[in-house]
């Protein structure tokens, strides 16, 4: 690969759009800040070709909208996209719907589920990135040798892994796996943020009555739209426990408000009315209408069974040399042994899990579940001990 070029104005910008819309393919990371904003600010977009890479400024060019659309148009390669896609749903309301990510294919090959990108291009390039910038300060201007160096390496081994990636999961059978995990990340509705149950993370909801879970998710919402406003984290707004304070004590005045002593005077100022109202709405709606609680725990008996099912998984996944995760999430276990589902087809409804999935651990789980099946430590005593489902 040769040439580095920086992209710092329209034009500049306009001529890489159309390289963009041109290429089968093109590699994808950036460098953004996160802390003190809202949504994630771009700070640095690397994008790699079959010939070179550039560096685009997103300081220097505001509107990076057209890139985002010209990247819509082909074939994205990636380590670890979600972060990077995320950004361009939250700034661009777009997605690459054609997505490629060397982190999901690693993980069908036996690299588990996070491997980095500096282990992969190791093992598969044989070149050892120097990641000395982890914490550079991507704000600065100009960006220094070392910083351009960086930004290179992140992308510049990119398209010639994806092509040694895909030789291997072929042969292995494992190619379409891969594609349709990646398909699921060129959908933009992941990447959005369903606010009606946003108040589920907040810290005390489990315990709260669903009258409380009410004002909490209103008041969520609030201090949401207000920190999109102001393109600042949520917690700038009103702190997280502050929040579940007031969903606690549902404060009826401005007098109430004030007893709060973290929520403080410019906080009541600007928002103390807007609380006031969400309170006031949340106290009026039907009892059919209040928000669910968060899941109960499982209980010991039915927590014991969803660590069996994990057993039987991690044996499936070891035979495959793949991660446990990658086949079936805890939560899909979980769901399992709250439903309790009495014929197969239930069961596979219960796990919803993909096609490939399915055929991989639906009838081990049902053999395990219709105590069919039994577990087994063997090797113990040679002091080599595996876990057996027989």
């Amino acid at each position: 690969m040769t040439g580095v070029t920086t992209i710092a104005s329209a034009q500049a910008l306009d001529a890489l759009c159309s390289r963009i819309r041109d290429a089968r393919r093109v590699a994808l990371d950036t460098e953004f800040h996160a802390e003190r904003t809202y949504s994630p600010r771009l700070m640095v977009v690397q994008l790699a070709f079959e010939d070179g890479v550039a560096i685009v400024d997103p300081i220097a060019v505001a509107d990076l909208q057209a890139l985002a659309e010209a990247m819509a148009q082909t074939e994205v390669v990636g380590h670890a996209l979600s972060s990077d896609l995320k950004i361009f749903a939250e700034r661009f309301d777009c997605v690459p719907q054609r997505v490629f990510d060397t982190q999901v294919a690693a993980a069908f090959l036996g690299y588990g589920m996070q491997v980095s990108l500096a282990e992969l291009v190791r093992d598969l390039r044989n070149v050892r990135l120097a990641k000395s910038q982890t914490v550079s300060d991507w704000g600065t201007r100009p960006l220094s040798p070392r910083q351009i160096e960086y930004l290179v390496d992140d992308v510049a081994h990119l398209l010639p892994m994806q092509d040694d990636l895909v030789e291997r999961l072929r042969s292995a059978g494992r190619l379409e796996w891969v594609r349709e995990e990646c398909a699921l990340l060129g959908q933009f509705e992941r990447y959005l943020s369903d606010e009606r149950r946003a108040y589920l993370r907040m810290p005390g909801a489990s315990r709260m009555s669903r009258r409380e879970l009410a004002a909490l998710s209103a008041i969520v919402k609030l201090r949401d739209r207000a920190a999109r406003r102001r393109d600042v984290p949520p917690r700038y707004i009103i702190p997280d426990d502050v929040v579940a304070g007031l969903a606690t004590l549902r404060p009826t005045s401005p007098d109430d408000l004030a007893q709060l002593r973290r929520l403080d005077a410019a906080a009541r100022r600007q928002y103390g009315a807007a609380i006031l109202e969400a309170i006031v709405e949340a106290e009026a709606l039907p009892e059919d209408e209040l928000p669910e609680r968060p899941s109960r725990p499982l209980g010991i008996a039915r927590d014991t069974l969803a660590s069996l099912m994990s057993i039987v998984i991690g044996e499936i996944a070891r035979q495959h040399d793949l991660a446990p995760s990658l086949l079936v999430p805890r939560a899909s276990l979980e769901r399992v042994s709250r439903e309790l589902p009495r014929d197969p087809h239930a069961l596979e409804e219960a796990l919803d899990l993909s096609p490939w999935r399915l055929e991989l651990v639906a009838q081990p789980l049902q053999r395990l579940l219709w105590g069919e099946a039994s577990i087994a430590v063997e090797g113990y005593a040679d002091g080599d001990p595996n876990i057996r489902v027989r």
